[in-house]
């Protein structure tokens, strides 16, 4: 109950963050989906192995996140050279994808025979166990990237940002 109070508390003092958190929260659904369906793609259709496909789905959100996230969440950084923060970025995703890998591998591996058994047939319980653990992952880099980024890539911009 403290940890909410204390969240509300910060909420309430730091609006402009918060809005700005649900920009880039935002910014990651719409990532989420291209990474999502990448995946999906190599997997079901190309053939790939979840394990191998994984990075593509997080290299593709990692660059339309950063075009996004530079028009509109953090819309003041275009003033700042394109490349730099552009390797900012991709450095904060590379840590993101080893905390997403190490995430998706393991929630995948532990809840598939769980999957399986809920379903009844393999492929389908494959499927759904590795679009979870893939969820679980995203949900999880969603704080580490916008705590670095925030921190790193975009530090030294206006707390309050543009309407």
């Amino acid at each position: 109950m403290v940890l909410f109070t204390q969240a509300l508390a910060f909420a309430r003092s730091n609006r402009k963050e918060v809005k700005r958190f649900a920009k880039f929260a935002t910014v990651g659904a719409a990532g989420a989906f291209t990474h999502f369906s990448l995946v999906n793609i190599l997997v079901q259709l190309v053939g790939l192995s979840e394990r191998a496909s994984n990075p593509f789905g997080f290299a593709a959100a990692v660059m339309q996140n950063f075009m996004l996230n530079r028009r509109w969440t953090f819309p003041e950084s275009r003033q700042r050279h394109a490349g730099r923060q552009l390797a900012q970025f991709v450095i904060v995703s590379l840590i993101g994808l080893s905390i997403n890998q190490l995430v998706f591998m393991i929630v995948h591996q532990l809840l598939e025979p769980s999957w399986i058994r809920l379903v009844g047939q393999e492929r389908l319980g494959h499927a759904l166990s590795y679009n979870f653990a893939l969820a679980v992952a995203i949900g999880v880099v969603l704080f580490w990237n916008f705590a670095a980024n925030r921190l790193w890539t975009y530090r030294g911009l206006s707390r309050h940002a543009p309407k």
